[in-house]
């Protein structure tokens, strides 16, 4: 597979496996990011223990994506130390980018544009990010509840369901891919010609008749 395609470009399609993969690859990536700023921080003297985990984030663990826009939030990170703050900021902009590349390929197999990241992921993430700043009122609970469903819809169409079948305006179907390829691994080897290899030999005096191999075959 190409990994740089897979993980980085916008073109093409592949299946609801690919996406969870690219999950668990961002959850490891993030793990070993929180790693790293904690022994920084333990080196730096602003920790004294070190604390081990993996969270799976159907977002890509991008929730913090939407607080950079956040005057409240983004203070915190202006904050912190330039180490942390560089962590954070490069392994945001990487996470981004390759949910970006996988989720837009995803919707690509269910025969869905790209944008419709921005209903999916963008309109929810920034409604509850400032949801609080809203005035209490019966129309922003509708708001609110219309964006959870929206992104309750999106994670159906791009974790659960099944992308089209055959060839959509994206491009070939990923699983038509996978079974062409198992075929040709699984194909059987090549028949034993029995009647090539042996021959009858009819019988003489010397040597004996019977089956005999055939050394030219």
């Amino acid at each position: 597979m190409d990994w740089t395609w897979y993980l980085f470009r916008f073109d093409g399609r592949i299946n609801r496996a690919l996406l969870w993969q690219a999950l668990l690859i961002v959850a490891l990536l993030a793990g070993l990011l929180e790693i790293a700023g904690q022994v920084i921080g333990i080196i730096g003297g602003t920790r004294s223990t070190l604390k081990l985990g993996i969270e799976l984030d159907f977002d890509f663990g991008l929730d913090g994506l939407f607080g950079l826009l956040d005057p409240r939030t983004s203070r915190s990170l202006a904050s912190a130390d330039l180490a942390t703050a560089i962590l954070k900021t490069s392994g945001m902009a990487l996470f981004f980018w390759i949910y970006l590349a996988t989720a837009i390929k995803r919707l690509h197999d269910r025969d869905r544009s790209g944008w419709w990241i921005i209903p999916f992921f963008f309109v929810p993430g920034l409604f509850s990010q400032f949801a609080d700043l809203l005035p209490k009122s019966s129309w922003v609970f509708s708001f609110n509840l219309a964006g959870a469903l929206l992104w309750l819809w999106g994670l159906v169409e791009m974790y659960c369901r099944p992308g089209t079948a055959g060839h959509n305006r994206f491009g070939p179907d990923p699983l038509l891919d996978i079974e062409d390829d198992s075929a040709s691994a699984a194909s059987p080897a090549k028949n034993w010609d029995q009647q090539r290899e042996i021959e009858i030999v009819p019988p003489s005096a010397s040597p004996p008749g019977g089956m005999h191999v055939n050394r030219g075959a």
